[in-house]
């Protein structure tokens, strides 16, 4: 009995260790997030998207240019696309792969300048429905790690439009 207790607790002791940091994050592309064709359910997310929840991960992508970006964050998808919310409001076109980028808890105030053309992020994916800002729903979200993009960070400016 005593045995048994302490292989339970040394068991669970382990399971709430971190992930290794020597452990090589998997490389996923956004064709890997959902099955296709898209069937009557809609989105189906498919086992290897489902696999990578809560794991390290690598994506290649583009940031998307966005008329007004969110402190702490910016939307990341599989092909250019440039956001004009103040003229186009909700009707934008992302695509269902869109992945939002979370800054690391101490850089949540600070604002990324865009970088056009293709880029390498690695960070934790977290997949299921979150709003990451006020009406915006993310099913797909990549965190950071500490130093990912301190140099592309700059303090949050407000405007006024």
């Amino acid at each position: 009995m005593k045995l048994t207790l302490a292989l339970l607790a040394l068991l669970s002791g382990l399971a709430a260790l971190p992930a290794q940091a020597d452990e090589a994050p998997l490389t996923l592309s956004f064709g890997d997030f959902f099955a296709r064709p898209i069937g009557p359910l809609g989105l189906q997310p498919t086992p290897q998207l489902l696999a990578a929840q809560g794991k390290a991960v690598r994506l290649v992508g583009y940031m998307v240019q966005r008329e007004q970006p969110q402190a702490g964050q910016f939307l990341f998808t599989p092909r250019p696309v440039t956001m004009a919310e103040h003229a186009d409001g909700e009707a934008d076109d992302l695509p269902a792969t869109t992945v939002t980028v979370l800054l690391p808890e101490g850089q949540r105030d600070r604002l990324v300048a865009f970088r056009p053309g293709a880029l390498v992020l690695q960070g934790r994916l977290d997949y299921g429905p979150a709003e990451v800002e006020p009406g915006r729903v993310s099913w797909l979200r990549l965190q950071l790690t500490a130093n990912a993009l301190e140099s592309a960070a700059s303090p949050a400016v407000s405007h006024s439009h």
